[in-house]
């Protein structure tokens, strides 16, 4: 396989899959990023947990309807491609 601009492309997709589909109570609870965990006070800097558990659910969030797009596109282009 070669290393070419669209499998960069698929990996970044995979990953933000990968990342979206995260379950918070059945994955993450238990290995303690669950939704009570990580929660600062007002005013206080959030840590590294804090910031990665905001980016999973930012990305479950935001990028819901677009890497369904991506995704049927990834698909339609393999199928015709190769």
């Amino acid at each position: 396989m070669a290393f070419t601009l669209y499998s960069l492309i698929q990996t970044a997709i995979l990953c933000t899959n990968a990342i979206a589909v995260l379950h918070e109570e059945r994955f993450l609870s238990k290995i303690g990023w669950g939704v009570d965990q990580g929660v600062g006070g007002f005013g206080d800097d959030p840590g590294i947990k804090a910031q990665i558990l905001n980016l999973i659910r930012s990305v479950r969030t935001v990028m819901r309807v677009p890497l369904i797009i991506v995704n049927s596109a990834c698909i339609v282009l393999l199928l015709l491609f190769g």
